[in-house]
């Protein structure tokens, strides 16, 4: 996300999503950190986003099962599900069959949905130096604003890129 907390520019737009220096040597965390996901989440805008725009010619989840969150007929492709369950019943539904990790790739109505469910338990979340002054929120406005406690518990920085990793605390871990 951008410095001031967007996602995407007002457009819809994430090519603001570089480091300070293009040509600069950057550290593999995506590859660490997707070795322990098989399943990706994410919503119809994000998944047109990445076949349309980002990687049209080549799916870059390839290898994990990707679910996209749509009230949309679409056809099922190989390794990419679609479907109309809320991201809740889709994360707790996921969470009750064996696997790794689950990713939750994109989309800010997803994520606010499940961290209003409480079915987030760690947040990566790398920022970029960018101050973009409006677009679309990560963190948007919670319908019952409970504070959600989080602990550091990784944080790397690279070509003005800082890395962040939190786990989410449980109630009866807050003081």
């Amino acid at each position: 996300m951008s410095l001031d907390g967007y996602i995407a520019d007002r457009q819809g737009g994430v090519s603001w999503l570089v480091g300070e220096d293009a040509d600069a040597d950057m550290p593999d965390s995506y590859g660490l950190f997707v070795q322990n996901v098989d399943t990706v989440i994410m919503g119809w805008n994000t998944y047109h986003q990445i076949v349309t725009e980002l990687s049209p010619d080549k799916w870059v989840y390839n290898g994990l099962k990707s679910y996209v969150v749509t009230h949309r007929s679409e056809l099922q492709k190989d390794d990419v599900c679609f479907t109309s369950e809320s991201p809740e019943e889709l994360v707790t539904r996921l969470r009750q069959e064996e696997g790794k990790d689950i990713w939750v790739c994109g989309g800010a109505d997803i994520v606010r949905q499940l961290l209003q469910s409480g079915l987030i338990d760690m947040f990566h979340i790398s920022i970029i130096p960018m101050l973009l002054g409006d677009g679309i929120r990560l963190f948007d406005t919670l319908e019952n604003p409970d504070v959600v406690s989080l602990q550091l518990i990784g944080a790397q920085h690279y070509n003005g890129i800082s890395e962040l990793v939190y786990k989410r605390k449980n109630k009866s871990d807050i003081k």
